[in-house]
């Protein structure tokens, strides 16, 4: 089973990335983690080295990557979850575990969802954590 676990600065996606790891170590599979960014975000590095922790502290090994824009000073979580069907398209995932903020109807009108955008694709099955 081969595990795509995208992740941003908010504790719902590192415990979206603890259960992807226990997933693909129950199934004997693998863990991949994208971190969409701008190019300057100060946060990247802070991301990877703490999904890096999490990862090793459950004997994981993984590939993180940070997937840069130069362009992405605003990017509606909607394109995110695009940019997350495509790796899913580009590299045959048979899993996607993500997590959710809960964002508020406005706050989804307005900025739609990354999680929202993948479920209804219905390209592969997804985990959504809280």
């Amino acid at each position: 089973m081969h595990v795509l676990a995208p992740v941003d600065d908010s504790d719902c996606s590192f415990r979206a990335l603890g259960f992807a790891a226990e997933l693909a170590d129950r199934y004997d599979g693998s863990v991949d983690v994208v971190h969409f960014a701008d190019r300057d975000a100060a946060d990247a590095d802070a991301v990877v080295d703490r999904a890096n922790r999490i990862l090793d502290a459950q004997g994981v090994d993984a590939d993180v990557e940070v997937s840069a824009d130069a362009d992405a000073e605003f990017r509606p979580s909607d394109s995110v979850g695009e940019q997350i069907l495509e790796l899913v398209a580009a590299r045959g995932y048979d899993h996607v575990v993500m997590g959710h903020h809960g964002a508020g109807t406005l706050e989804r009108a307005i900025l739609g969802s990354a999680a929202e955008t993948v479920l209804r694709a219905d390209r592969v099955p997804v985990t959504v954590i809280p």
